[in-house]
């Protein structure tokens, strides 16, 4: 029986990436391409489909910001698919990046200059916009949409006879220091997308709690740092034009500079070939690029504790209960 992998953000970089190195992997798989836009999502499924002439490529549209398209594509799933043995998590917005320009600049002569660039750490905030369903827009993007369709596939997901698996692009940008249950949407600060990034750390934890036991399990992954849209939109492009060769050259003293999608999708694509028992719950699996460009695995164990998890946890489902009693049904009743 072919093995069904639902990828949500296939459209391009890293989901896009990860798609391809599935499929060669192994081109008897069905996959599914939850995406927002469907000209681009269709236009992949030709590429990938006449590349890989035995497999089974399809589209569902999803926006994940948007909870009633939630819903929809859920119900469109269940009506498809009898179960689900992957789902890659891995859509997500960094939206009006904003540059320290200053602490970018004594960043570049500081011993920090290497953790500077792998973490984003102190330079990047972002202003963050509402959805639709008045939710803080990363918040939606990177961590309910994707909460609310996983308790929505749930069918589709837990069977203890073979294991299904949740796998999440995270980023070494997560922060404790940036995350609060006060406020999980992030609305007071300034860097909702490393507080959605350390939620998503801490819902994988909730998540393996309350799931391993009905078969089904999760894990995080960090890409490493991926040159995509999401970041080449951060700076001007002469800025690129002067920083990347000082990038490519700290490749040779840090793994974290993976550059392409492809490389980024490393630890993604190795957990698709490991047995969901032998990994740790609590650690992060991070894609790692040599100066040579050799791809490895790296191992970190995750800044998380179980009791602010299960505190997330109860949040996100109180929060659910609340967006569903004023949201339309995926079925356009109310």
């Amino acid at each position: 029986m072919r093995k069904v992998v639902l990828v949500t953000g296939a459209s391009s970089g890293i989901g896009l990436a990860l798609c391809q190195r599935l499929l060669t992997v192994d081109e008897e798989l069905h996959l599914c391409l939850a995406c927002r836009n469907m000209g681009k999502a269709e236009a992949v499924r030709s590429a990938l489909l006449a590349s890989h002439r035995s497999a089974q490529v399809s589209i569902v549209q999803v926006d994940v910001a948007s909870l009633q398209s939630v819903l929809r594509a859920a119900e469109e799933l269940k009506q498809r698919f009898q179960r689900l043995d992957y789902i890659y998590l891995n859509a997500g917005i960094m939206p009006n990046p904003q540059l320290n320009v200053r602490a970018l600049l004594s960043g570049l002569f500081s011993r920090r200059v290497i953790h500077m660039f792998s973490t984003a750490e102190g330079l990047l905030t972002q202003q963050d916009t509402l959805t639709a369903d008045g939710l803080q827009e990363v918040f939606a993007t990177n961590i309910f949409g994707h909460f609310v369709l996983i308790r929505e596939l749930e069918p589709l997901l837990c069977h203890t006879d073979s294991p299904s698996r949740l796998i999440w692009t995270s980023s070494r940008n997560a922060r404790k220091s940036n995350f609060s249950l006060e406020d999980i949407q992030h609305s007071k600060g300034q860097e909702p997308y490393s507080s959605s990034k350390y939620a998503t750390d801490l819902l994988n934890v909730a998540l393996n709690r309350r799931y391993n036991q009905q078969g089904l399990y999760s894990s995080v992954v960090c890409p490493g740092t991926v040159l995509t849209n999401m970041t080449y939109g951060i700076l001007p492009p002469f800025m690129w034009t002067l920083l990347i060769p000082i990038i490519w050259l700290l490749r040779f003293f840090a793994n974290a500079f993976t550059l392409t999608p492809y490389n980024g999708s490393e630890a993604l694509v190795w957990l698709f070939q490991q047995r969901p028992e032998s990994l740790s719950p609590l650690t992060k699996y991070m894609s790692a690029t040599t100066g040579l460009g050799n791809n490895y695995i790296i191992h970190q164990k995750m800044d998380v504790d179980e009791d602010t998890a299960e505190k997330l946890y109860q949040s996100l489902l109180e929060l659910e209960r609340q967006m569903k009693v004023s949201v339309p049904k995926a079925d356009g009743r109310s």
